[in-house]
């Protein structure tokens, strides 16, 4: 168990509304920082706790950003419910795998996940899309096996997968990216709720860390909602600056990873 100082406390904060910083200024992102920075700036030694309890977290943010979309009507519940319920059973599947490997090759490949989602923010979003679309088998059964490969991802990664989710959802439906990304916080919450579930059964969640995320990142979000105004101007910049600092936290993830595995290599071969 984690000790409860004062310096921890504050690091879980700031951890959290740099999280909600980044959120609310992009709209995604952000969340991936969440373990890297539970690791390193908060202090947790585990990679498979940090993992579990930013994954409860996400999805709890996931929640109280789907209730705001919700009322607005943005978000296709038909459509949403087929691709999350599929991705449900990957990332119980995804996390499991997970739990199996070691916490260093598990944080190469999260570092790799990383890059792969600071790439997808360099695209120019597109903004054409059926606004009007309603679920059809067809459209099942393409939503089916995307979300089911999207839930194995996001659980093994222990991400939201929100950068997977909103185009698998375009590709699969024809929606606009409005409603996408709107959608997408149904099967973020539920992968993430599942995962951090699975974390939990073998001890790798801490209750009072997600608490802290949570309360630094209400108000991160809040300071994020007026960067993002003041920025509106230069968004694509923005974001571009925002990826190229994920590239670097996930290269800098990276090297810990293969140092920590190249190192327990000597040592075994010793």
């Amino acid at each position: 168990m984690l000790e409860l100082t004062v310096p921890f406390i504050l690091a879980g904060l700031a951890s959290g509304a740099i999280v909600g910083v980044f959120l609310g200024t992009f709209g995604g992102g952000g969340s991936v920082l969440a373990a890297p920075l539970l690791l390193y700036l908060v202090g947790v030694q585990d990679p498979h706790l940090a993992i579990g309890t930013s994954a409860a977290a996400v999805a709890a943010i996931a929640v109280i950003s789907l209730i705001g979309h919700w009322r607005g009507g943005r978000v296709k519940w038909p459509c949403a419910t087929v691709f999350a319920a599929s991705g449900l059973l990957g990332s119980v599947i995804g996390s499991t795998i997970a739990k199996q490997i070691s916490g260093d090759a598990l944080m190469l490949g999260f570092s790799i996940a990383m890059a792969a989602i600071a790439l997808s923010m360099f695209r120019k979003p597109a903004h054409a899309g059926n606004a009007d679309v309603t679920l059809s088998p067809a459209i099942v059964l393409r939503l089916a096996p995307i979300g089911l490969i999207v839930g194995m991802a996001a659980g093994f990664f222990g991400i939201g997968g929100g950068f997977l989710i909103v185009p698998g959802l375009m590709l699969a439906t024809g929606m606009t990216m409005t409603n996408a990304t709107a959608s997408s916080l149904v099967s973020v919450a539920i992968f993430g709720g599942a995962t951090s579930a699975n974390y939990a059964l073998s001890g790798w969640v801490d209750g009072r860390l997600i608490l802290l995320l949570l309360a630094g990142g209400a108000v991160g979000s809040g300071i994020g909602i007026l960067i993002s105004r003041m920025l509106a101007e230069r968004v694509r910049l923005a974001r571009s600056l925002f990826a190229s600092l994920i590239l670097l936290v996930a290269a800098y993830v990276a090297y810990g990873a293969v140092t920590a595995l190249t190192a327990a290599l000597a040592l075994k071969s010793a």
